[in-house]
């Protein structure tokens, strides 16, 4: 279970580093069931100004709020990963920081993403002979490091880490993916 200071201190953390911080895996249910002990304590009847109430009152409201305002700002981290990572190809960092249902926002925003650029793709393609084929892309999670390589285009690409999410060419993440070296994140 986590305490007061626990929630605090993942909110101090979170604020001062651009880099998503780990959590707890059960961060989040941990922190509900303090919540709900505060919520109980506060309730009791008694004296209605007693300092120890008073206290755990204020703790509560305290706590809901750091905890909010941690989510919130986790959220922002996400989204600008998401960013990154569209724009680059590359969302290597912080992605083992994320608790699970931040990995489901992060996919589910990545493939919204992917949607709107394959749409104004296909509009931008157009009648100006570029095939959608040319501008299919994959994204893989590297399961190994990789040194840098060059793609069927001539272009180098890499190096890669272990755990490292690409954009990269459909062509490609087939060979990566079939010498295990890569898994498709995102099947369409």
């Amino acid at each position: 279970m986590v305490s007061y200071n626990d929630i605090y201190e993942c909110l101090r953390k979170e604020r001062y580093s651009e880099q998503l911080q780990p959590l707890p895996a059960k961060f989040v249910s941990q922190t509900a069931e303090y919540i709900q002990e505060k919520k109980k304590l506060a309730s009791q009847s008694g004296d209605l100004f007693s300092d120890e109430i008073v206290k755990t009152k204020k703790q509560l409201e305290n706590a809901i709020s750091i905890f909010k305002e941690l989510i919130l700002i986790r959220k922002k981290k996400l989204l600008g990963l998401v960013f990154v990572a569209s724009e680059t190809g590359i969302s290597k960092r912080d992605f083992e920081n994320m608790l699970p249902f931040e990995k489901e926002l992060f996919d589910n925003v990545m493939i919204s993403i992917e949607q709107a650029e394959k749409v104004v793709s296909r509009e931008f393609s157009n009648g100006n002979g570029v095939s959608n084929e040319e501008r299919e892309l994959k994204l893989v999670l590297f399961l190994e490091d990789m040194e840098k390589f060059v793609g069927l285009d001539g272009r180098d690409f890499g190096p890669y880490k272990k755990g490292d999410i690409v954009n990269i060419h459909k062509k490609i993440a087939e060979i990566l993916i079939g010498s295990d070296k890569a898994e498709l994140v995102i099947d369409e």
